[in-house]
């Protein structure tokens, strides 16, 4: 299951060709070293601070800077260092989907207005010639940088507008507690049949590795079931299990599908795809990255189905919450469900997003 090439430059000399935006003086940019555990752990501060800054409570770990700076070929990384070699400012891009490219941005909140302004600067700039780079690797026309930032955040939202982002999307972070007693929502997690749905998880082999046609089952049900919804990319299937392989919390025995048993054969038209949320300071939980129904299969109650099922499992497991992310403007009215099952947001995000038309003279 491996991914195409890296489409980035990997060289941030020839990224930022040209006339970079000026540091201060001594101050330098070059890729973080991924072995190196102070740059590690000077990435995790310079994480954890800024999650403190944005949202009140920082919950990064280390597995998380070593996501980001693995080396995996759908990524790249750039940071800035002062002139005593402490990395002061982080970006990230991920080439997500055609079209759509994730850019995470982290300046030091110590820094004065001019240094971190001056970073801010250079690590856009690099973003935006990674955006074209990918893009003509692509073949696409337009590509988007997509950041995410917390919604109090008004520091981080000053930045990106000043370098022609917008606001296009929240995100309700939503959390619920799990009760020992809710194990027996549905008769068994590992799989179960009610008024002609099937929910099971994810078929297993001896070695341990799952069934790849389940495995494009959820991904062909998640494309399906969110084609029309905001941002839709469309994954290829490498792309999709890569990405997800490489998540912290990943874990195939949290993977669920949804079938139907109307006909001779059973139909998959539902999925929820949960991973394990780690936690540095008390009990691990779980957590759903993507549920997807076909619209064909509404009001069979299948969401709520496995929903109830990933409730029930966290349950077996001793977890005492599960967590969701939910679209706060999506048409649906998808939040009332989880609003009526017991979630509560805990904090919101945005979607800011810059167009950048390749081939042109400036992002749209």
């Amino acid at each position: 299951m491996i991914p195409e090439d890296n489409r980035f430059e990997s060289d941030p000399e020839q990224a930022l060709d040209g006339e970079p935006a000026a540091l201060p003086d001594d101050w330098q940019f070059a890729i973080p070293d991924a072995g190196s555990r102070a740059d590690v752990a000077q990435l995790l501060a310079l994480l954890r601070a800024h999650e403190e800054r944005g949202r009140g409570w920082a919950s990064s770990g280390e597995d998380d800077v070593l996501l980001e700076t693995g080396g995996a070929e759908v990524r790249e990384n750039l940071v800035i260092r002062d002139e005593h070699g402490t990395i002061r400012a982080w970006g990230t891009v991920n080439d997500r989907a055609g079209g759509r490219m994730v850019y995470s941005h982290v300046v030091d909140r110590e820094l004065a207005a001019g240094p971190a302004r001056a970073c801010s600067e250079l690590l856009l700039e690099w973003a935006e010639s990674q955006a074209r780079t990918v893009a003509e690797a692509r073949g696409v026309e337009v590509q988007q940088i997509d950041c995410s930032v917390f919604a109090d955040d008004t520091t981080q939202q000053r930045v990106l507008e000043r370098a022609g982002f917008a606001r296009v999307r929240s995100w309700w972070q939503m959390t619920r507690p799990v009760e020992a007693g809710e194990v027996d929502l549905v008769s068994d997690p590992a799989g179960w049949e009610a008024d002609g749905v099937r929910v099971r998880v994810v078929r297993r082999g001896p070695d341990g590795l799952p069934d790849v046609e389940d495995l494009r089952e959820v991904h062909e049900v998640l494309e399906s079931a969110f084609v029309d919804h905001f941002n839709s990319h469309r994954e290829t299937f490498w792309e999709f299990i890569h990405r997800l392989r490489e998540e912290p919390g990943h874990a195939w025995d949290h993977w669920w599908l949804a079938e139907l048993l109307d006909g001779e054969e059973p139909v998959p038209v539902g999925t929820l795809v949960g991973s394990v949320s780690h936690s540095e300071d008390g009990p691990d939980g779980s957590y759903v990255e993507y549920l997807g129904v076909l619209s064909a299969a509404r009001g069979r109650g299948v969401a709520k189905g496995l929903l109830h099922t990933a409730i029930a499992d966290a349950a077996q497991r001793g977890r005492p919450r599960i967590g969701i992310e939910v679209d706060a403007d999506s048409p649906t009215g998808a939040q009332d469900l989880y609003l009526a099952m017991g979630w509560q947001t805990r904090y919101v995000t945005e979607s800011w997003h810059r167009d950048i038309v390749v081939g042109g003279d400036a992002g749209r």
